[in-house]
């Protein structure tokens, strides 16, 4: 029974000896000069001026938006262009194929449009 879970515990165990060995060696390695410029808190040549934990401006989340909606159309689009003359050959799926991605460009665009209504490209 041990034998069937060997190579498992062997590519966990070297898995984590690949992970936590840099960090070791590093540490034993690196020269660790600190000073009290170095441990102070902010290295940018002043103190900070705001909370760490300001708000950010809501443009910024719908721009993420916007990568996320192209990226996942990326994603989901080489799959099917790739595999789209298979589908062009069976007659059962010809139209289903075409349709289902109409509708996730569909989406896709309308997406896009509210990121653009509300105004997330245009920078001040």
């Amino acid at each position: 029974m041990l034998d069937n879970y060997f190579p498992v515990l062997m590519f966990i165990a070297i898995g984590l000896a690949i992970g936590v060995a840099p960090m070791v060696m590093g540490r034993f390695i690196a020269p660790n000069r600190p000073d009290p410029q170095k441990l102070s808190p902010y290295e940018c040549g002043f103190d900070a001026f705001e909370e760490a934990r300001m708000r950010f401006d809501v443009r910024y989340y719908l721009i993420a938006i916007l990568f996320i909606l192209f990226d996942l159309e990326v994603a989901f689009l080489l799959p099917w262009a790739s595999i789209v003359k298979e589908l062009a050959g069976n007659e059962a799926v010809r139209l289903f194929g075409f349709y289902e991605m109409f509708v996730f460009l569909g989406i896709l665009v309308v997406g896009y449009v509210y990121v653009w209504r509300k105004g997330a490209l245009d920078w001040e």
